[in-house]
């Protein structure tokens, strides 16, 4: 898949997500995603450097612009921790851990924040507002409860599988409450 293919898809995922999630800025969005699924491999098996910084940056460039952070991500050889900015962190009280992605041990994207990140830490857990997932790698455990599913007009990113959620306020009550 090509630099220019890649993010145009992307940017119409994560646009068709945004269009009905209703963000706002300071909110978070996390990012589940195999870069080997997308160049047609197997999950944790053909990771690509080059499409994980090429997913970053699109989506830093929709989000940032919005002042959405972004959460990304890793993969089980780092419990799924997640990549995020300091500030994020710290305003959130979200409890900063001690590790940093590799290629092989989060994956291509943790890198890939990492790397783009203004100050980049790990955390373990967060509470998200939204959410892409490229390849399935269930992003459900970082998305706030209850979580709605949303179907991209675009449904593979490469050769992986594409799932998106937000969320909306839980319903509560009996048979007088109104919504």
């Amino acid at each position: 898949m090509e630099k220019k293919e890649l993010q145009a898809q992307l940017t119409t995922i994560t646009e068709d997500l945004l269009s009905v999630a209703n963000l706002k800025a300071g909110q978070v969005f996390v990012l589940g995603c195999t870069t080997s699924e997308i160049v047609g491999g197997t999950i944790g098996k053909n990771s690509s450097q080059k499409v994980g910084q090429w997913v970053i940056e699109t989506l830093k460039g929709i989000l940032d612009s919005k002042g959405i952070f972004l959460a990304v991500q890793g993969c089980e050889h780092i419990n799924r921790a997640l990549v995020v900015e300091r500030e994020l962190a710290e305003k959130k009280d979200w409890e900063i851990v001690n590790v940093k992605p590799a290629l092989h041990a989060g994956g291509a994207c943790s890198v890939a924040a990492f790397e783009q990140f203004t100050d980049p830490v790990e955390v373990e857990h967060i509470v998200a507002d939204a959410g892409i997932d490229i390849g399935d790698t269930s992003i459900g455990m970082h998305v706030k409860h209850v979580q709605v599913p949303v179907r991209p007009s675009i449904k593979e990113l490469g050769g992986a599988h594409v799932t998106a959620l937000r969320n909306r306020p839980k319903y509560i009550g009996g048979p007088r409450a109104t919504y």
